[in-house]
């Protein structure tokens, strides 16, 4: 049988840089280290098509 706490809607997870960690758990620090980890990556990825973008109007601007 589920217990009441399986039924309730997860808070979703969020990070605010400078917040206290104090009061996080070992597995809420490892929670935000992988949101951080995955949203690194997202930046990266969206940093390599706007390079990708600007190279690519400069080679047509140049030519």
């Amino acid at each position: 049988m589920a217990s009441e706490d399986d039924d309730r809607p997860r808070k979703k997870i969020s990070h605010e840089i400078g917040q206290d960690l104090s009061l996080l758990s070992v597995e809420e620090l490892g929670e935000r280290i992988a949101l951080l980890t995955s949203e690194i990556e997202r930046l990266k990825e969206a940093m390599t098509k706007k390079r990708a973008s600007r190279e690519a109007a400069n080679s047509v601007f140049k030519s």
